[in-house]
This record gives C-alpha cells, sequence and structure tokens, in this order.
C-alpha cells in the first residue's frame, strides 16, 4: 500500500484505541449504576465502626468497649493475635508496677535507709549500688505474688479458666467491689492513672539518666536546653 494508505490505517488504529480508553472512564448503563447501588447499600451495614481513639483507623473488632477504659486503641493489631483478656492483665500490672515505681522514686529522694549502699538518690545508680539481696527478695515477692494470685496458672490459655477477670488477685480490704457502678468508675480510674504512670515513669528514667538528677532535685533546677 501507498504512503497516504497507510496513514489513513494508522490515524483509523489510533482513533479506536483511543475510543476504547475513553470508553473505560465513561460512566455505566443505567442498569449496571443500579446494581452497583445496591451492592453498595448492601455492604454499608458491614462497614467497621472507626475507633475512638484513632479516628481515622478502624475500631479493632475484638475491642467492643465492654472493658473499662477501652477506647480502640490498637494500632499494631495486637488484640488480633493475643487474648484480649491477657493483653488487659499485662497492661494492668505494668501500670500498677508504674505507680509504686513513680511513687518510690519521690519517696527514695527525700528518705534512704540507713544501710551501706541505700543512700543513692538517682534510682537509675542505686540500682547498681543496692545489695544483690534485695535485688533477689524483690525478684522473688513479685514470683510468689505472680503465681499465687494466678493459683499457678500462668499462660495465657489458662490464667481465665476459673473466670477471674483480668487484674483482679482478690485485693479489695476497702470492699470497694461491692458497688458494680463504682467498682467501673475505679476500674477506668486505675486504667488513666496507670498509663499516665507508665508514660511518667519513662519520662523520669530517661530524665535521670540524661542529668544525673532524681525527679524532685532536676525540677527545682530545671534549665532549658539551648
Amino acid at each position: 500500500p501507498d504512503a497516504g494508505g497507510s496513514f489513513e490505517m494508522l490515524r483509523t488504529a489510533l482513533l479506536a484505541c483511543v475510543a476504547a480508553t475513553a470508553s473505560a472512564f465513561a460512566p455505566g448503563s443505567a442498569p449496571l449504576t443500579r446494581v452497583s447501588t445496591r451492592a453498595a447499600i448492601a455492604r454499608g451495614p458491614q462497614m467497621q465502626e472507626m475507633s475512638k481513639a484513632i479516628p481515622f483507623l478502624e475500631r479493632p473488632a475484638k475491642l467492643d468497649g465492654s472493658m473499662a477504659a477501652d477506647a480502640g486503641f490498637d494500632p499494631l493489631g495486637f488484640s488480633d493475635y493475643y487474648d484480649v483478656k491477657w493483653l488487659r492483665e499485662a497492661e494492668i500490672k505494668h501500670g500498677r508496677v508504674c505507680m509504686l515505681g513513680a511513687l518510690g522514686f519521690l519517696v527514695q529522694e527525700q528518705f534512704q535507709l540507713p544501710f551501706e549502699g541505700f543512700d543513692n538518690k538517682v534510682a537509675t545508680e542505686a540500682f547498681f549500688t543496692v545489695p544483690a539481696g534485695g535485688l533477689w527478695q524483690i525478684f522473688f515477692t513479685l514470683g510468689a505474688v505472680e503465681i499465687i494470685s494466678n493459683n499457678g496458672s500462668l499462660t495465657p490459655g489458662t490464667m481465665f479458666l476459673n473466670g477471674r477477670a483480668p487484674g483482679d488477685i482478690g485485693f479489695d480490704p476497702l470492699n470497694l467491689s461491692q458497688d458494680p457502678d463504682a467498682l467501673r468508675r475505679f476500674e477506668l480510674a486505675e486504667l488513666k492513672h496507670a498509663r499516665l504512670a507508665m508514660i511518667g515513669l519513662g519520662g523520669m528514667l530517661h530524665q535521670m539518666l540524661l542529668t544525673k538528677q532524681a525527679p524532685l532535685e532536676q525540677l527545682a533546677n530545671f534549665k532549658a536546653l539551648s
């Protein structure tokens, strides 16, 4: 074929390709639109609720708000792989330890035992000066509390077989758990204080490592970084 005929064939082929491409972006026919609309409506009620803690993420399926202080915060998806009760147990225990630790940092700064090795006010340094026997006492005491409170069941699969609620070790000398409404408020208060204590204890540790000063001493001699 001559050059003119080839050019016409090429132009026709290009126009056909352009038309086919454009049709892919064109609105579909009315019946197809209605089908898509019905499918969207059918899927609508199944959409996952958004997390209260992180509004741009979906609420984790297992965090349904039944536990105190549950705001759907699980950005790493731990609740998809571990028992939620076991995760809550770990959160409560770490929080209680941090509440005691934060108070201990402040008390230790003001009061020390009159024995050798107990006179350091900075907790991060006192850990290495306290006699090893004192550290072992703490270790075995905490281990005994852990075993006794769980009746020897320490794995995630056996810890709650007896119906025990996460964090419930049977310690309620003031009978605060007798009123269900009051118990719910106390559970919420404990978790909020526990989470704050975990953040605060981490801040205290970093502050002592950087300034070599105890918390109150550092506050009294605070100097902003230039």
